[in-house]
C-alpha cells in the first residue's frame, strides 16, 4: 500500500505525532510518502531521511502578541479557506500522477479524495472558543463534523474511555459518527532508562510570536540563578547548535533520544499545553507519579488565546495531581 502522511504546520506537534504512524507503516511493509510544508515537514525529513516528500500548499500563520488571538484568527480566516482549497487541488493533482491507497491528514482540512482512502487525524473533535465566543462553539462545532464527515474515517489518538482518556471532552463528544475510531496516544519517545542531568527542562513550539516571548521570559527567570536549565527552542529549520551561557543550555531541537533522556532526568519541566507533548510525557511515564523514575514538577503553560490549551492542562493537572 503507498500511503501519502501529511500533518498540518501548526507548532511542532502535528509532525512529530504522526512520526510513530510512519514507523508503523514502514513495519507493516507500507510504502510512505511524507507530506507538508515548512518546519513540520523538515522534522519528518530529519526522521526519515530516506523517504521521498511532496510538499503542499504552505500555512505562514502568525498569533497576536495579545492574549486573545480571536482576531488573529478571524483575520486568517480567509488564508485557512484558501489553503484548504489548494491542498485539496494539490492532492488531486498528485492521484491523477499516481495511484495512493490512504492519505493521512493531521488536521489538513483540504486532503480528501475520492479514489483513495482519506483519514482525517485529530485530538478535537469539540470545537473550545473564547470567552465571549462560547455562544458560537455549536456552529463551529457542525462546521468541523462537515470537514471531517468527507473523509473516510476519523483517527483520534486516546483511548476510548473517557475517564482514561488524555484529552477530555477534546476528543469525545456525545453521539459520535461511526467513522471515528481510537487508536491509542502517540509519541515519537521511548521510556528510557538514562538521563542527562539538566535540573529544568523547557520545550518551546507553537506559532510567533508567542514561542519567542515564552522564551524570553523563560531565560529571564533563570538566567541569574545556579538551576541547570536546557531551553529546547523547537526550531527545527535552525543548524543543530549549542548555546552555552552561564546555568543556560540553548538548543533550537534534539534527536527524541536526547530529548527523551533530558525529559527523564529533570526535576522541572515548563511547556505548552499542546496534545502531543501531553502525549509525549504520557509515553515516557511522567503523567502517573507511580512510574515515574525521578521526582518530576511538569509546569504546563497554555498558549495566550488558545482555550483547548488552557483545558488539557486542567484536565491533566487534576488526572495527575503534578
Amino acid at each position: 500500500m503507498k500511503i501519502l502522511v501529511a500533518p498540518l504546520n501548526w507548532g511542532l506537534g502535528h509532525a512529530s505525532r504522526c512520526v510513530p504512524l510512519v514507523r508503523r507503516f514502514l513495519d507493516e511493509g507500507h510504502e510512505v510518502i511524507l507530506g507538508g510544508d515548512g518546519e513540520s515537514l523538515v522534522l519528518l525529513r530529519r526522521h526519515f531521511p530516506t523517504l521521498r516528500y511532496v510538499y503542499l500548499a504552505p500555512l505562514a500563520l502568525r498569533y497576536s502578541r495579545r492574549k486573545s488571538q480571536v482576531w488573529a484568527i478571524l483575520k486568517a480566516l480567509p488564508a485557512l479557506v484558501v489553503w484548504a482549497i489548494k491542498d485539496h487541488l494539490r492532492l488531486k493533482a498528485l492521484l491523477r500522477e499516481e495511484a495512493i491507497d490512504r492519505v493521512v491528514s493531521d488536521n489538513r482540512f483540504g486532503l480528501y479524495n475520492k479514489t483513495a482512502e482519506c483519514i482525517y487525524l485529530t485530538h478535537q473533535l469539540h470545537i473550545f472558543l473564547p470567552r465571549g465566543w462560547k455562544w458560537l462553539e455549536p456552529i463551529a462545532a457542525r462546521i468541523h463534523v462537515r470537514i471531517y464527515a468527507r473523509y473516510n474515517k476519523v483517527w483520534v489518538p486516546d483511548y476510548a474511555e473517557y475517564e482514561k482518556s488524555l484529552s477530555g471532552e477534546l476528543g469525545h463528544v456525545k453521539n459520535p459518527s461511526p467513522t471515528i475510531q481510537y487508536i491509542g496516544p502517540l509519541s515519537r519517545f521511548e521510556k528510557t532508562n538514562e538521563k542527562a542531568h539538566y535540573e529544568i527542562v523547557a520545550v518551546l513550539s507553537g506559532l510567533e510570536p508567542q514561542r519567542s516571548m515564552l522564551e524570553k521570559e523563560i531565560l529571564a527567570k533563570y538566567q541569574n540563578t545556579e538551576s541547570s536549565l536546557l531551553l529546547v527552542e523547537g526550531l527545527m529549520n535552525r543548524p543543530q547548535t549549542k548555546f552555552k551561557r552561564g546555568n543556560i543550555t540553548i538548543v533550537p531541537y534534539l534527536d527524541d533520544r536526547s530529548l527523551a533522556e533530558a525529559l527523564c532526568g529533570a526535576h522541572h519541566i515548563i511547556a505548552r499545553s499542546g496534545y502531543s507533548s501531553i502525549m509525549d510525557f504520557e509515553a515516557l511515564g511522567l503523567l502517573d507519579k507511580n512510574r515515574r523514575t525521578t521526582p518530576c514538577k511538569i509546569e504546563l503553560i497554555p498558549t495566550p488565546g488558545q482555550p483547548e490549551q488552557e483545558y488539557l492542562a486542567g484536565w491533566i493537572e487534576q488526572k495527575t495531581l503534578f
